[in-house]
Parts: C-alpha cells; sequence; structure tokens
C-alpha cells in the first residue's frame, strides 16, 4: 500500500465516525422484514456497511454461534437460542455465521429461522472445511439451516482450499451463491490469507481482531480495503475472556462520549469504527446481551484518537 493510500485509509476512519452519528439504517437494498415488522418505531437507527463487491450494505454487527448454539435437540436451550435470534433481530441484526464443525448449531439455527419466520430476515454465514466432498457437506449445511441459498460461503480456516475455493466460485457463477469468503481464526495462517487475497477476487475474508489481537491492523486491513474486500471479525470478545477481565472496572472518562453502557459496547464500536470491518460476529446465550450487542451499532463511533485510547486502556486492564 502507498503511503498516499494509506493515509487516505486512515482519515477516512473520521469519516466512519461522523457515519455512525448519523445512523444509515435503510440505506441498503435488503432491508430486513422480520424487524421492520415487529421492532419498535423508536428503535435507534443501526449503522450499515458496505459489502464492496456488490454495494449491497449489511448491519454493522452480527451474531456468532460457536459453542453458544451448540444445544443438541434440548427444546428448551433451542428455545433460548431461538430468544436470542428473535432479540438479535428485533434489534436491527442480520448476519448469522455458523461451521459445520460448531456441532448442533447448524440445526438449531434452523429451528430458530423456522419458529421465527425470519429465513428473509437472515443474512446467511456459513463454511465450507472438509478436504474431501465439500458438495455434500455444503449440502448437508443447507438441509440444516433450512435455505435454498446461502449468502455467504467461505473456506474454513483455508483447509482444502485448493478444492473448496474453486467449488464456491462456480457455485456463485451459476447462482447458488451470492458471496464467496474465506476464513482464519485466533492470528494463524495470516500470511496465507494475504496471499490468496491478493490473488483471488474474494467478496469476504473473516479475521480474528479486537483491541488486543491488533496484528491485522498493520497490512491484512488495508490490504482488504484497497482489494474491496469485504471483513467478518471472530472473536471479538476472545472468547469472552476481554468482558470477564474486565467486568467491575470502570469506563473510561471519554467513553461518555460514546454513549456506552458496557466494555462489550465500547470493543464492538473501536471494531466497526474501523473503516475496512464489515460485521464483528459475537457469540452470546442470552437475548439481553444480543441486544447489548446491536446497540453498539447505533449512535456515535470513536475517531482515530479514541481508538487508540480504547486500545490502550484495555491493554492495561487485560
Amino acid at each position: 500500500m502507498s503511503d498516499f493510500d494509506r493515509r487516505k485509509f486512515l482519515k477516512s476512519t473520521g469519516a466512519v465516525a461522523a457515519l455512525g452519528g448519523l445512523g444509515v439504517f435503510g440505506l441498503g437494498t435488503n432491508r430486513h422484514a422480520f424487524a421492520q415488522s415487529d421492532a419498535a418505531t423508536d428503535q435507534p437507527e443501526v449503522i450499515q456497511k458496505t459489502i464492496p463487491s456488490t454495494g449491497e450494505t449489511i448491519p454493522a454487527v452480527g451474531l456468532g454461534s460457536w459453542i453458544t448454539f451448540n444445544v443438541g435437540n434440548d427444546i428448551e436451550l433451542r428455545k433460548q437460542c431461538a430468544d436470542v435470534m428473535s432479540a438479535f433481530f428485533r434489534s436491527g441484526g442480520r448476519m448469522i455465521d455458523s461451521s459445520p464443525m460448531y456441532g448442533s448449531a447448524q440445526d438449531v439455527i434452523g429451528y430458530g429461522l423456522d419458529a421465527l419466520g425470519a429465513h428473509n430476515t437472515v443474512f446467511s454465514t456459513d463454511k465450507v472445511w472438509t478436504s474431501g466432498d465439500g458438495a455434500s457437506q455444503i449440502k448437508e449445511t443447507s438441509e440444516r439451516w433450512k435455505v435454498q441459498q446461502f449468502d455467504l460461503l467461505q473456506v474454513h480456516n483455508l483447509l482444502g482450499i485448493n478444492e473448496n475455493l474453486p467449488l464456491l466460485f462456480r457455485m456463485k457463477d451459476a447462482g447458488q451463491l451470492r458471496y464467496v469468503g474465506v476464513t482464519t481464526s485466533h492470528g494463524r495462517r495470516t500470511e496465507d490469507l494475504i496471499a490468496v487475497m491478493k490473488n483471488e477476487r474474494l467478496d469476504f475474508v473473516q479475521v480474528t481482531y479486537n483491541p488486543v489481537d491488533r496484528k491485522v491492523e498493520d497490512y491484512l486491513l488495508p490490504l482488504a480495503y484497497d482489494r474491496g474486500i469485504a471483513v467478518i471479525i471472530n472473536r471479538p470478545f476472545r472468547g469472552g475472556s476481554l468482558p470477564e477481565r474486565l467486568q467491575g472496572e470502570p469506563l473510561p472518562e471519554f467513553a461518555r462520549e460514546l454513549e456506552v453502557k458496557s466494555w462489550a459496547q465500547l470493543i464492538l464500536k473501536y471494531l466497526i469504527s474501523h473503516p475496512a470491518v464489515t460485521c464483528p460476529i459475537p457469540a452470546t446465550t442470552k437475548p439481553a446481551h444480543a441486544m447489548e450487542n446491536m446497540a453498539a451499532a447505533t449512535g456515535a463511533l470513536p475517531d482515530e484518537k479514541m481508538r487508540e485510547q480504547i486500545a490502550a486502556v484495555i491493554g492495561v486492564l487485560v
């Protein structure tokens, strides 16, 4: 990335922060029917982020399902997960992310979508992670979700990428898939992912990023910005350990400017204020937390100076 491009990239952080104050809910082509029909009329406008490859916009916070939705056939726990999904949708959310390796999570999402009648609301996001028959795995995943077509499928942790990435591109070309992506997690295989980003026309990448794990800020996020690749953020709370470590600590004084009520909201605002970030996907078992997380995608966002303050404060506390 040239020095000029890097300056433009950093400057745009301020533009995103200003946008957060204005609220841009409803500018995209896919305003979600579930939230539109059932949400309270005084619900704050949800910040939307643009998918560069198409211009479509999606809400700036999503919902993960790792561990939290792996509840098997326990009907009460399935209902609890459906309640989380309901709270998420009613607060303006759309993207739900899962994987074949997340136990029963895919089945539970399918149960929730049926219970809520929300198949036309969700931005369905899943993965293929087999080194064998990816097409069969995708078919099974679709049956579990009870969807005809996924919005986004990703090669999970680059596994079988030489077979699975061409498969996803063929599906996209055939109109069987809207977007193609690749994922990594825990900061692993970053250089391999960068190589794929340089050589393939990806729509999305998914990486680990939070105010403590900032490696992707150095090169990967600017590259995604330059290449027009949307970025999903996994482990925004380090699997829940960040809010746990910060529990009981007072929020910094400057956080009042953002009107946040929790460390989780402050972390999410830190993430979505980055101009290359499209959608962090925190997971939760509690409807109230799903609503709290979505509230981070409303109101003002930190500028570059405040982002550094957030990272510094959290770095000291954890």
